[in-house]
């Protein structure tokens, strides 16, 4: 069980800032008498001091003396829906006496539940624009850092705790079949999707045994990111999504100057404008019942995909990264990778 830091209400802010980044509930419980009054977290004490409040103020300035708390024996189940309704990540566990006995973490919560989600990883294409590298191994195992770079998307997804992988093959199959084996080496259970022609981005979707019990998550092989699974899974809950894609802000610069004008008449000149859009990040979290707008060895990318669901009235949302992410897709990206992956990723 993890520690909980209790203060009283006189405690200085600092003080308590310390004793929140000790432990890893995020989160200090006030208490008089033994007794819980409220509670603290870091983003209390980040506004507070946004206003204005000191760090020598005593916490009963800053702190919520309302939280949201439950009885001893609540189910996780339960206790994870109440953190989701209230938009809680904390929730201390109190006994008849209002002591608190345990705090329980939503993304404790989250991860016991998570060994639902599929994720399926397409690792299938030919990594033309790689060449000459990909003349002798398949893009999904060439090595950025000390592993390859499917290797990182699987851990990635692994640490968050998921369990259930189908990994997409085509190109060069038997080496990724070799390299990964059933996931045991990882904890994990991964099966493959054998592609005998090349199906897109989704097409090999249409090759899963059995239709997923929950949303599964959809990734490109060759993506390095940091994207909180969770978080995503959370979004997608929360709009009550068919389909969630994440997508990332891109940037354009014209290398000019443009013209504003009316008619004939100027209106002005804009230099050199920068221009920023939505592009897709090739992460998807997606309904079981996308299944049903894909046909059995169809080749369909994930867009078009996508685009059915949502002619057919399926709602689809978009889901901001700000994390890292990477697409290695040509060379020059692959040495940029590579020069950033012991900071973002060792």
């Amino acid at each position: 069980m993890k520690e909980i830091f209790a203060v009283s209400e006189d405690t200085p802010l600092i003080e308590t800032l310390r004793r929140i980044d000790q432990g890893h509930l995020q989160l200090a419980v006030v208490v008089r008498d033994g007794r819980i009054v409220g509670t603290v977290t870091d983003g209390d004490v980040r506004r507070a001091l946004l206003g204005g409040v000191g760090l020598d103020a005593s916490v009963d300035l800053v702190m919520n003396r309302n939280p949201i708390t439950a009885s001893v024996g609540i189910s996780n189940p339960a206790a994870l829906n109440l953190m989701r309704k209230h938009s809680i990540h904390q929730l201390p566990i109190v006994d008849a006496e209002g002591r608190v006995v345990e705090v329980k973490l939503i993304d404790d919560l989250a991860l016991a539940q998570q060994s639902d989600h599929w994720v399926v990883l397409m690792a299938g294409g030919l990594g033309s624009r790689l060449k000459p590298l990909t003349d002798d191994i398949p893009k999904p195992l060439i090595r950025v850092g000390d592993k390859p770079i499917l290797e990182t998307v699987l851990g990635g997804f692994v640490k968050a705790g998921f369990g259930k992988f189908f990994i997409s093959v085509n190109y060069k199959a038997d080496m990724i079949r070799d390299y990964f084996g059933d996931g045991s080496a990882w904890g994990v259970e991964i099966n493959y999707l054998q592609e005998n022609a090349r199906l897109g981005t989704a097409g090999a979707l249409s090759l899963l045994p059995e239709r997923p019990a929950q949303p599964f998550f959809v990734m490109n092989g060759d993506l390095l990111t940091t994207v909180n699974f969770e978080q995503m899974l959370k979004y997608h809950r929360e709009h009550q999504a068919f389909s969630t894609v994440c997508v990332r802000e891109h940037s354009v610069t014209v290398p000019f100057g443009v013209i504003d004008f009316d008619d004939h008449r100027l209106l002005g000149i804009r230099e050199k404008p920068t221009q920023k859009f939505y592009v897709n990040a090739g992460v998807y979290l997606l309904d079981p019942a996308v299944l049903d707008h894909i046909d059995a060895n169809e080749a369909v990318d994930m867009p078009t995909l996508i685009e059915r669901t949502i002619a057919a009235g399926e709602p689809s949302v978009v889901f901001p990264l700000r994390e890292y992410w990477i697409d290695v897709g040509r060379l020059d990206d692959l040495q940029r990778a590579s020069d950033e992956f012991q900071r973002i990723f060792g």
